[in-house]
């Protein structure tokens, strides 16, 4: 039976006990209604009549018309109102002495009149007697019956409102606190109340449920510890340093490399603050400050200088932080092969200076007529090894000044340079490259520009670089923008052309190594390079923008000279 149905049930059970009681009510006081109208009509009214009646009789009726007439007129209303036993007999012998009276006008026949008025009055008087006895009784039977069904009710009506509540009651309160123990995750919880109800059903669900959490919960708990020490496994193995933190700056696991390099036991880290530990270890401190990022650590471990690469790596799920993972990468291997690979380059650059100058030299002995005519094919020939020789030498002191700059011995001759000298010189050496494709030099320097602090030599290097690729990019018969402003306390220098442009995807690598755009013209991919050391070694900084199909903006920033 459902918990709908006896809801039902217990509130038609109420709603038949006031029934009940109702209508035994209203049938008991219809009864009592019934003999009370009896008595006032059935014999009220007739002793009304005979005492009525008597008085006439009590008057001279022989001289009062009156008296006659009320006589008459009650006795008349008697005789339709014959409702005992006996009466009408009384009646009817009454009203054959009263004729005999107003006929014979004998008063003889007053005594007779009087004894029917007195027997009719007492049969009514008897039966009024009679009535309310029986209209007592009706009412007590009533009243009895009425207490047996009102306190049985009660009974049953107290039992329902005791029992009924406890029964909805307790099953809520066994499910909340089933509900309360899930939520403190003991899923080994279970309701034990059975009925073949809803609740009936509640409780099926709900210790299934709880059985399926607890299947889930240890298989779970049990997978996720060997996965847990799978990955700890995996971690321990990793020739990089890992360090695990939450999303508090507290420490959660820290790999075998990260304990030798830190130099601290791993019970001294896991569960400590990161921000503690920093007070005490120069590496914590260095690997939490972010200034450090891109940059490389040098660290003393196994009796050398070791080089590491950091690296952050954010733990987050559906955009909320977990904690953070630092690598520290071994690059140590990579800096010995790139410091050989730039002494390499430095020597072999070197060595090759020297042929190339005597190409050149032997070049020039070729151009003199002295040694002889050279027909057109012969000086075009002679012109294209020129020229390639100029390149390859171009090239050789490209990869030295990278040499320079990546072995940190970069030699700066910092002088107070006026911002218009290096753009007279720069846009000089470029000039016939300009020439050649009709390209115009547009100069736009702000007025009262101050000197910058500088090496004159290298800044008009950057800037010869920047016109030269801006030519290159150029169309025949365009223009390049040169602009000087100043922004503060810098001095800022640009070059802008209207060629393609650089795609948004490049922008990020335009200024690494040995970079080239897919579909630009073949170089060394070395100059933007060199230029971005050159004008960072002074203090400054060089950015580009461009948009692809709209030409490309450099500009670079140095230091005002401060006197």
């Amino acid at each position: 039976m459902t918990i709908k149905t006896k809801l039902q049930l217990g509130l038609l059970f109420l709603f038949g006990v006031i029934v009940l009681l109702g209508g035994m009510g209203m049938y008991y006081l219809n009864q009592l209604k019934e003999e009370s109208a009896n008595i006032l009509t059935d014999n009220y009214e007739s002793i009304s009549y005979v005492q009525k009646m008597q008085e006439s009789l009590d008057l001279n009726t022989q001289t009062d018309s009156l008296a006659m007439i009320t006589f008459e007129k009650n006795l008349q209303q008697q005789e339709k109102n014959l409702t005992e036993k006996g009466e009408k007999e009384e009646t009817i012998e009454l009203r054959k002495v009263w004729n005999l009276y107003k006929t014979q006008n004998n008063t003889q026949f007053l005594p007779s009149i009087k004894a029917h008025l007195f027997e009719i009055a007492t049969i009514n008087q008897n039966a009024i007697f009679r009535k309310n006895e029986a209209a007592q009784m009706i009412s007590q039977e009533a009243l009895n019956y009425l207490k047996i069904i009102t306190i049985t009710c009660l009974l049953i009506s107290f039992t329902f409102v005791i029992n009924f509540p406890a029964y909805l009651a307790s099953p809520i309160k066994q499910l909340t606190e089933g509900i309360r123990a899930i939520t403190a995750k003991n899923y080994e919880q279970r309701l034990h109340f059975s009925s073949n109800d809803e609740f009936g059903e509640l409780a099926t669900a709900f210790n299934l449920m709880a059985q399926k959490l607890d299947e889930y919960e240890h298989s779970s708990l049990a997978q996720i510890l060997s996965e847990k020490k799978r990955i700890e496994a995996i971690i321990n193995k990793l020739n990089d340093a890992v360090i695990g933190l939450d999303d508090h700056q507290h420490i959660l696991f820290v790999n075998s490399v990260a304990l030798d390099l830190l130099h601290i036991n791993q019970e001294e880290l896991v569960g400590k603050s990161a921000l503690d530990v920093a007070l005490q270890s120069d590496l914590m401190r260095s690997l939490l400050n972010h200034s450090t990022d891109n940059q490389e650590i040098k660290i003393y471990t196994g009796g050398k200088e070791s080089y590491f690469s950091k690296e952050w790596i954010l733990v987050e799920n559906e955009e909320k932080l977990l904690g953070k993972v630092i690598i520290l990468q071994n690059i140590t291997k990579y800096h010995e092969l790139d410091a050989a690979k730039t002494n390499f380059i430095a020597t072999i650059s070197h060595e090759l200076k020297t042929p190339i100058s005597s190409i050149k030299m032997s070049l020039s002995l070729l151009e003199n007529p002295k040694i002889g005519e050279l027909n057109p094919e012969q000086q075009g020939l002679l012109q294209n090894i020129k020229d390639e020789s100029q390149r390859l030498l171009g090239i050789t002191g490209e990869l030295l000044d990278l040499t320079q700059v990546e072995s940190g011995k970069i030699n700066l001759a910092f002088e107070a340079v006026s911002p218009i000298q290096i753009i007279d010189y720069a846009s000089m050496a470029v000039g016939f490259q300009a020439q050649q494709k009709s390209i115009e030099f547009q100069i736009d320097l702000a007025p009262a520009l101050p000197q910058v602090w500088a090496d004159a030599e290298k800044t008009a290097w950057v800037l010869v670089n920047l016109l030269t690729n801006a030519i290159r990019y150029s169309e025949v018969q365009s223009k390049i923008l040169i602009s000087v402003v100043q922004e503060q306390n810098q001095v800022v220098f640009g070059v802008q052309d209207f060629g393609k442009g650089i795609d948004a995807k490049y922008l990020d690598r335009i200024f690494d190594k040995y970079f080239q755009a897919p579909n630009s013209p073949k170089g060394t991919g070395l100059g933007l390079a060199i230029a971005k050391q050159f004008i960072e070694a002074q203090q400054g900084q060089i950015q580009v923008k461009s948009e692809f199909g709209q030409g490309a903006i450099f500009q670079f920033s140095l230091p005002i000279y401060q006197g």
